[in-house]
């Protein structure tokens, strides 16, 4: 699409040239055929006026359509992003409640790992591998203690400052990282919430 984009603004832009040039030679042998019509000369310099006018604006209208074309792309990815995320989220809170995990919740599991690659950044994937790690020594017997539930939240907590990270990137700009603060606050919230 961009190619194309790319070939179309090369069109207009030497069309645009080409009416200028045609449009100076035109000028100058219609003005000195007609100097003793200088009315003729004016309806000249209108014509080719709009017609330049004309091929301005038509590859300004291009290139605004492409940009509006890749900012609701980028949205529609940054929402695809967010859904995940949120029910990457939620299948998790889900089996961490349930008494007892079961083939279906690793199988459901798998398929989320799955979205998660097709979206998430690469720090995050870094530290879903570290997650996981902690989540399949902590579910080998199909049921979370209160210390596996700890370790878990602390991997989700970091997991979350990847998921923020991922989507303020997408929406901000780099000049605008994640402080340490923050970072202290998220993973301070988890440790908060520990049972002993």
């Amino acid at each position: 699409m961009k190619n194309k984009l790319t070939k179309t603004n090369f069109i207009y832009l030497t069309l645009v040239a080409i009416t200028f040039v045609g449009g100076y030679f035109f000028l100058r042998a219609a003005y000195y055929s007609s100097e003793q019509f200088p009315f003729t000369q004016e309806i000249i310099l209108v014509i080719l006026g709009t017609l330049a006018t004309i091929m301005i604006t038509a590859l300004l209208l291009n290139k605004q359509t492409e940009v509006e074309l890749r900012k609701e792309e980028n949205i529609k990815y940054l929402d695809l992003k967010t859904q995940i995320y949120t029910q990457f989220l939620d299948q998790i809170e889900e089996m961490l409640g349930k008494v007892e995990i079961t083939d279906r919740d690793f199988l459901k599991l798998k398929a989320q790992t799955h979205k998660l690659s097709l979206i998430a950044s690469e720090r995050f994937l870094e530290q879903y591998r570290h997650f996981l790690s902690v989540f399949m020594e902590s579910s080998e017997d199909s049921y979370f203690s209160t210390l596996d539930i700890n370790k878990i939240n602390d991997e989700i907590a970091k997991l979350c400052l990847e998921i923020r990270k991922d989507l303020l990137s997408e929406s901000v700009s780099e000049e605008e990282p994640i402080t340490r603060k923050v970072s202290r606050l998220i993973l301070g919230n988890m440790r908060a919430l520990k049972k002993k």
